[in-house]
């Protein structure tokens, strides 16, 4: 069968550096960190006491008090960006819109987890008296909620569900999204990802498999993928949303298309739980498996948003891939960690990438990665490759190609390149 082609049409953004998809972009582009002390809760007994927060979300601004109440953190993020993406697309407003056939997938690596601290707290500190639980517990809590509400927002009654693969989880939300539309089983999809870890359990486990920087005498420089001096990521929180449509629909109703999804490619390292295989063998496999989704080649692609979450060994097994991929034309590309301004959205963190890259394909600018201060020794780290340190560059974006890598060897690669007609 013919494989349709499918177009972005509507993006929005809650994010620790802008809580809208064009302030999120400026301040990428500026190199704007979002890191800072932690304020969700009092963290001085910590390990780890920043991380990159959203700013100024006022639930109150966007929903009533009773709502509020059913709803997760994450999946409030959600909710908005949501909000933002369909406005965006103006699908919404089509009169003759199907709404059997749009769908919502929309993915968190946790969910819910400040809901089920708060709940798991209070059980155990009243045991004695038998459990009493608030009846929203579960489905404030489930990681596929977000998908759920929006589909209530809206009436979509299309495919809804959520995706969960740790880190990777919403590169694999837009990759089934892709799917789904390209087969012509949706016509279109909310697709994307929604995080809020940033509570003493997530933080603390984190702190306790020493994943996270401890970096607190300067948080605003602890994201430094690459760097010598990197200690650890930096946990962010948020949501980025994007609503794809088959080509065809979308110009039936004068979308503006901001780029079309080329490829998708999985894969598993089965190697460790957390740990990446350190010769990156997953990663490639996701990279050409996408590459050949796409049906191009690796001199097709410019830019590169890696995960490259400013750990010691996953920094450099992911350089190590994208090495055995892209041969000589590695040094022809610009590749960049936008996780050194916003943190570590885990769940979410494919999204928010995703819209970098299509941000980036639409200005011909890829943006920095920030905190760059010394080379690490590590002979596998190519300096002569172009990390676009601290600096965001003017270039061509013709394509681009966004990793997102997940605890458990999960590995998900989604390409966007410029829409041609």
């Amino acid at each position: 069968m013919d494989l349709k082609r499918v177009v972005v049409t509507g993006m929005g953004a809650v994010t620790p550096i802008g809580n809208d998809v064009e302030t999120t972009w400026q301040n990428a582009v500026a190199g704007v960190s979002g890191a800072g002390p932690i304020t969700h809760f009092d963290a001085s007994k910590f390990k780890t006491q920043f991380a990159c927060e959203v700013k100024n979300f006022d639930p109150s601004a966007h929903f009533d008090r009773k709502k509020a109440r059913t709803l997760d953190l994450y999946a409030q993020y959600a909710l908005v960006a949501a909000e933002q993406a369909v406005k965006d697309s103006g699908i919404d407003e089509d009169a003759n819109l199907n709404k059997d056939r749009v769908g919502v997938i929309v993915a968190a690596g946790i969910g819910g987890l400040h809901t089920f601290e708060e709940e798991a707290g209070y059980y155990a500190l009243n045991a004695e008296n038998g459990p009493k639980y608030n009846p929203f517990f579960i489905p404030k809590m489930i990681a596929d909620i977000a998908s759920g509400h929006i589909s209530m927002q809206y009436g979509f009654h299309g495919p809804n569900f959520g995706t969960v693969s740790a880190c990777a989880s919403s590169n694999n939300a837009i990759i089934s999204a892709f799917d789904l539309i390209r087969l012509g089983k949706a016509d279109a999809i909310v697709t994307g990802g929604a995080e809020a870890a940033i509570f003493p359990a997530g933080v603390g486990g984190f702190n306790a498999m020493h994943a996270l920087s401890t970096r607190n005498d300067s948080p605003e420089t602890a994201s430094r993928p690459f760097s010598k001096s990197r200690d650890g990521f930096v946990m962010g929180e948020g949501s980025v949303v994007l609503v794809l449509e088959e080509l065809e629909h979308a110009k039936a109703r004068g979308a503006k298309i901001y780029a079309e999804v080329a490829g998708g490619g999985l894969s598993a390292d089965a190697y460790h739980l957390t740990a990446t295989h350190p010769e990156g063998l997953g990663a490639v496999l996701a990279m050409r498996n996408a590459l050949e989704d796409a049906g191009m080649k690796p001199e097709d692609i410019d830019y590169i948003n890696v995960h490259g979450t400013s750990t010691p060994v996953g920094d450099v097994s992911e350089i190590k891939a994208i090495k055995e991929v892209f041969g000589d034309h590695v040094y022809d590309l610009n590749i960049s960690s936008t996780k050194s301004m916003t943190g570590h959205l885990l769940g979410a963190t494919g999204a928010l990438e995703a819209m970098m890259s299509i941000k980036a394909i639409e200005n011909d600018i890829v943006p920095p990665t920030i905190n760059h201060d010394e080379d690490d020794q590590d002979e596998n780290i190519d300096y002569s490759l172009n990390f676009t340190f601290n600096k965001a560059q003017e270039r061509p974006v013709r394509a681009a190609l966004s990793n997102s890598f997940g605890f458990g060897g999960h590995n998900a690669t989604v390409i966007l390149k410029k829409y041609q007609a």
